[in-house]
């Protein structure tokens, strides 16, 4: 009997294509056994990287947070949040009106000279994001609060005071580690002339 699969694309599939994808995925296959193991380590890794014995040395480090609450729906304002996770970099207006909320959000790309560029470029590209963003939306006169997601390896030092442990996710930029990513922020917005608070 010949075995066709149809795939999403509507094409059909033939014995040697389905052996072939097969032969791809086998290693990933794991027995429930090496799955237990594998949860085991993860498990004893997380407890390394809290305790502050073994922190240091840990391979999956986790670091304090200052966020002591979160929202109960009767928060009221107009809000900038950015949020640099890799290639992109994302800027958002959120307004709250208790449980009613209005986001409007753009999406810039950050170029592979920039990721690979020096702290001051980098900075300076996100603080012209954040002008465009501003401008485009009216609200440059506007002081408004700030929140910043940096998702990269950060020692927190404070609610507004991280510190950047290492690049991640094709990032080289030079003069970052170990600086106070929150001054960064704010001086390369002084240069451009946008007010914020953080």
């Amino acid at each position: 009997m010949n075995n066709i699969l149809k795939n999403p694309l509507g094409s059909n599939m033939k014995d040697a294509q389905v052996e072939e994808i097969e032969g791809f995925v086998r290693g990933f296959k794991l027995s429930s056994l090496t799955y237990k193991r594998i949860m085991q380590l993860l498990h004893e890794e997380m407890n390394s990287g809290l305790s502050k014995k073994t922190n240091h040395m840990a391979d999956i480090k986790m670091f304090p947070t200052f966020v002591r609450s979160l929202p109960d729906g009767t928060e009221k304002g107009k809000f900038l949040a950015l949020d640099l996770g890799g290639t992109n970099f994302r800027v958002l207006m959120v307004e709250l009106n208790g449980k009613d909320v209005d986001i409007q959000s753009k999406t810039y790309l950050i170029p592979q000279r920039i990721m690979l560029g020096t702290g001051t470029q980098l900075f300076d590209h996100i603080a012209d994001c954040i002008c465009k963003f501003v401008n485009t939306h009216d609200i440059m006169g506007e002081k408004l609060p700030l929140g910043f997601t940096f998702s990269f390896p950060c020692k927190q030092e404070g609610l507004a005071k991280a510190r950047l442990s290492k690049w991640t996710k094709g990032f080289r930029c030079e003069g970052v580690v170990g600086e106070d990513l929150c001054i960064l922020l704010h001086e390369a917005l002084k240069r451009k002339g946008v007010r914020m608070t953080a």
